[in-house]
């Protein structure tokens, strides 16, 4: 474990030169690894896994997640089961259910959880707030966390490319006093790029906060906003969604991803950076107390109680489906077909 300077901060980090992917196989040779749910985060970890050389085997209901198990090589029998036979096969117990699903199997993968196994979660939700999902674990496994920052897409993706997404680790139970190992080994067999330590409790909060903020709902309100104000002073959709959404995406990201804002803001024009240097704290001012009031309920339960609520009424599926039916065929999302379809890769 290295101790890497953030901004002045220390923190914990492992490296993939120091916690090798021979050491991690060496680590987990004689281990069972089940992994529960092949929806999000499921077959990029569990496919990682094996083609690292490691003994994986995944629990799934059966159904078209079932079937694209199939397709990707799981063989019903041999390493495709149910839930509940996974869960009994495998020594490490990989829960990557959503958290609803992982509150409505709980009672039926819990007898399974027996003495010395290992039950293992990629975010803190179910833990966090077992007083709410009823997901309390034995005393007498290890429980530990992996949760790489992005999508499972992502990770099996990048994992091809011979690159990483970086990963947090947390340990919330030491049956074995081996936790630690197993759990750097998982991140190095998944494929993180390198991992930094959390707890549960601080990933849960941390991963809510980013999903309802500048990940996906602060950034579709801050986009969606700007396209209207433009929209309503006469622009046209091609140019409201150039200058809102193209241009960061296609030009700005990777460029300040590779270099940093600050790069960013040195390597523009003057104009640009007369006007950014003069409205960030605008929007700082106006943002942060909405941001301190998400982190509060977040922290408090309150999102985690509205996602629980949420998922559990029967007509959950059917309005998420009309939410998200009205967002991809608003004025601006159609653009962007438009757009992408334009873009000379496309041509």
């Amino acid at each position: 474990m290295a101790k890497m300077n953030f901004g002045g901060v220390i923190e914990n980090v492992v490296t993939r030169e120091e916690f090798s992917l021979a050491k991690a196989r060496e680590e987990l040779k004689n281990e069972t690894i089940a992994v529960l749910g092949y929806g999000v985060q499921g077959p990029g970890q569990s496919l990682n896994l094996r083609d690292n050389g490691f003994n994986v085997i995944v629990g799934q209901r059966p159904g078209k997640t079932y079937d694209k198990a199939v397709a990707d090589g799981w063989v019903p029998g041999e390493t495709l089961f149910s839930i509940e036979e996974a869960a009994k096969r495998g020594t490490i117990v990989m829960c990557l259910l959503s958290d609803a699903a992982v509150m409505a199997v709980w009672p039926t993968i819990k007898p399974y959880l027996t003495t010395g196994k290992t039950l293992y979660f990629s975010h803190g939700f179910a833990i966090t707030w077992s007083d709410r999902t009823g997901c309390v674990p034995p005393t007498d496994i290890d429980v530990i966390m992996v949760a790489p920052k992005g999508s499972g897409t992502s990770l099996r993706t990048m994992f091809l490319e011979g690159r990483g997404i970086n990963s947090s680790y947390a340990i919330y139970q030491d049956f074995t006093g081996k936790a630690y190992d197993k759990t750097i080994a998982l991140g190095i067999g998944i494929g993180s790029g390198y991992l930094f330590e959390t707890t549960f409790q601080r990933e849960a909060t941390s991963d809510l906060t980013g999903e309802r903020g500048s990940l996906m709902g602060a950034i579709q309100g801050l986009l969606l906003a700007q396209y209207e104000v433009l929209r309503e002073n006469g622009h046209t959709p091609s140019e409201a969604f150039n200058e809102t959404v193209e241009e960061l995406t296609q030009s700005l990201m990777p460029l300040f991803a590779a270099k940093g804002m600050d790069w960013m803001y040195a390597n523009c024009s003057t104009t640009a950076q007369r006007g950014a240097l003069d409205w960030m704290g605008p929007f700082h001012d106006a943002i942060k107390p909405v941001m301190q009031k998400l982190y509060a309920s977040v922290k408090c339960g309150n999102e985690a109680q509205i996602s629980i609520d949420s998922n559990s009424k029967p007509d959950y599926r059917e309005k998420l489906e009309e939410e998200l039916r009205q967002l991809r065929e608003s004025e601006m999302w159609q653009t962007a077909v438009t757009v992408r379809k334009l873009r000379p890769e496309n041509n």
